[in-house]
């Protein structure tokens, strides 16, 4: 008999989006690696994980790791965090077929990037995510980062999807804190909203965003959560203080294509893990292993007391 899958739970607040460790240069998933990434993510502070996104180099994952990496990292967190799987694609019925995937593995939502490459016009872009949110009861999650898909979201388009069961949230990677306000015109007040831009965090909670997917946070997923409460207590003074102390980090790791720099950040501060990238992605230039080394050194210094719990 199928055991029964645990109580799904809704994302918010600080959530890492985490890299895909690789061994053998790149040829397999470090399963040990990934499984020990996500536990030490949840042991010190994280609020969410989120597993096959553009940051764990989803478009080089076949379907069968996408899997075995979403149930690794879902046996880690051992059900103390949300955790959300990556299923967008830019074909309908593969994104369909992941989504009811990660469904039966248990993740409590699944993260869908605009189709990428075929740019669909807007008509195709609400029929695309209506098929998918039909086809499983795993609440999704669009995620909007024109920079990497070429296409975006309109807020009409976003007011028809927000009514289709199923469709809870914006993953709004453009760091551009003008939409949260009409996003929320669009979709409605309860239509979660969540920041896919470390360097506007921060004031992205504070003017009603609901979180952030962060990149950075596989780094320092303390000070990330920190922040997050910080902003969403009010505090906004403090919440300023640890984006201001996290600001080198994250210009050094925005220097090149994600998730380049932050595999090597990584690699620095867990020797056990590799900066092993896939192709056609390779190893950050000498100069900027450089600036992210001297911005990961300065780091107990620039990041306030306390913030690391």
């Amino acid at each position: 008999m199928t055991p029964a899958l645990p109580p799904r739970r809704r994302p918010g607040g600080a959530l890492t989006a985490l890299v895909t460790p690789f061994a053998a240069g790149g040829a397999r998933l470090d399963e040990r690696a990934l499984g020990d990434l996500a536990a030490w993510q949840v042991a010190h502070g994280t609020e969410g994980l989120v597993v096959g996104g553009a940051t764990g180099e989803a478009p080089t994952l076949t379907e069968a790791e996408r899997d075995r990496a979403l149930r690794v990292v879902l046996e880690a967190a051992s059900g103390r965090v949300p955790v959300v799987a990556g299923t967008g694609t830019n074909c309908t019925r593969t994104s369909v077929a992941l989504a009811r995937a990660a469904a039966a593995a248990g993740a409590d939502a699944a993260l869908v990037v605009a189709p990428y490459y075929n740019r669909p016009m807007q008509e195709g872009l609400v029929r695309h995510f209506a098929v998918i949110a039909a086809a499983t009861d795993l609440p999704l999650l669009l995620d909007a980062v024109p920079a990497r898909t070429g296409i975006d979201l309109a807020p009409e388009t976003l007011a028809r999807l927000a009514a289709l069961p199923g469709i809870v949230g914006i993953r709004d990677a453009t760091g551009d804190l003008a939409r949260i306000e009409r996003t929320e015109r669009a979709a409605g007040p309860g239509f979660l909203q969540l920041s896919g831009d470390d360097a506007t965090a921060a004031a992205f909670t504070a003017l009603g965003g609901q979180g952030c997917v962060s990149v950075v946070a596989n780094l320092v997923p303390g000070p990330c959560a920190a922040l997050q409460r910080a902003a969403r207590a009010g505090d906004h003074a403090r919440a300023r203080a640890i984006q201001a102390g996290l600001a080198p980090l994250i210009a050094a790791l925005s220097r090149e294509t994600d998730p380049g720099p932050v595999k090597l950040a990584l690699a620095l501060l867990r020797p056990g893990l590799a900066p092993d990238l896939r192709l056609p992605l390779v190893r950050p230039r000498p100069e900027t292993e450089a600036a992210i080394a001297a911005a990961l050194a300065a780091l107990d210094a620039s990041v306030p007391a306390g913030a690391a719990a």
